[in-house]
């Protein structure tokens, strides 16, 4: 299910211009800070969301306030749901079937990585972790496993291959892995 607002995620080199560029973001358009913060080597990621024109402004702003410190950015219009409620924090999830991770280098790679997957397959997204110790990123899913197959490979492809880490695909996940998969 889409969501029907765009997210918009900018990556800074620095850290006091990437506060900087948030405040100039938000005082720019109506937008949503989802969420900002400090990420591995110093880096700072600004995530917004709101209607596309906002959000468009909105990044325009960032990306004029940040001038050389911007290290990456993306824009995706009508986000699929999940990708926000799974947004740093764990999705309620009973049981598992087949499971799908998916580990990016950077903030920008996972967001576009979940939301390629979520959009392929009726796949239930359980965490899409943005900021993660060293800068990495992931995107845990379950579902069939044909789903979680295809889904996986829309991620993967939504992604350059140098921000891709890894990925895997486990077929019929143990039951004690729920305690586990994305925690």
């Amino acid at each position: 299910m889409l969501a029907n607002i765009a997210v918009g995620l900018l990556e800074s080199a620095s850290i006091a211009k990437g506060i900087e560029s948030a405040d100039a973001m938000c005082k720019m358009a109506s937008v949503q800070l989802a969420r900002a913060g400090v990420i591995a080597r110093g880096k700072y990621v600004i995530l917004i969301t709101g209607p596309v024109g906002e959000v468009e402004s909105s990044l325009r702003a960032g990306r004029q306030m940040l001038g050389h410190d911007l290290v990456d950015e993306v824009l995706i219009r009508n986000i699929h749901a999940q990708v926000l409620e799974t947004l740093d924090k764990r999705a309620p999830v009973k049981e598992l079937d087949a499971v799908g991770i998916i580990e990016t280098k950077d903030a920008v790679a996972t967001v576009l990585a979940a939301d390629a997957a979520a959009k392929a397959a009726a796949v239930r997204l359980i965490e899409t972790r943005i900021l993660v110790g060293g800068g990495k990123g992931y995107v845990t899913m379950t579902g069939e496993v044909g789903a979680v197959r295809s889904a996986v490979a829309a991620g993967i492809s939504a992604v350059p291959e140098a921000a891709l880490v890894c990925h895997v695909i486990i077929p019929q996940a143990n039951a004690q892995l729920l305690e586990t998969v994305g925690r």
